[in-house]
């Protein structure tokens, strides 16, 4: 074997090994910054994971159809320092989601806004005094 190539092995697995984890995190590029869409329905889940937090809802579209829809936001560490919490969303509760929806047409969404039954909002993108 030539005394370049073992370390030219290495420096491509180490590339390869580092290129898995940078292409799972796809930031806000799938998203239609240009126009927010505004949902309201009844949460069917709310998962305050990371990487980021997601709200699972319902929504009942024109004909009478019911869609699936997700919206997505920061990370739980970021929420919280912005009034969010693991408990301030339940199952059954009737709210309204507001942000940029997916540049495929999916029913998915990069939260700017999330208005509660009792008509508080949460901004993921600013500290709020909830």
């Amino acid at each position: 074997m030539k005394p370049w190539l073992a370390p030219g092995i290495v420096l491509l697995l180490v590339a390869l090994v580092m290129a898995v984890p940078l292409s799972a995190h796809h930031g806000t590029s799938p998203y239609d910054s240009t126009k927010l869409t505004t949902v309201k329905g009844s949460v069917t889940s709310f998962e305050f994971i990371n990487p980021h937090v997601e709200i699972y809802m319902d929504v009942k579209a024109d004909d009478g159809k019911i869609q699936k829809w997700v919206g997505e936001a920061n990370s739980p560490g970021v929420l919280a320092r912005h009034g969010w919490s693991r408990d301030i969303l339940h199952a059954g509760d009737q709210i309204t989601l507001i942000g940029n929806r997916t540049k495929n047409g999916t029913f998915m969404l990069r939260l700017q806004k999330v208005v509660l039954p009792d008509g508080r909002e949460l901004d993921p993108n600013s500290i709020t005094d909830n």
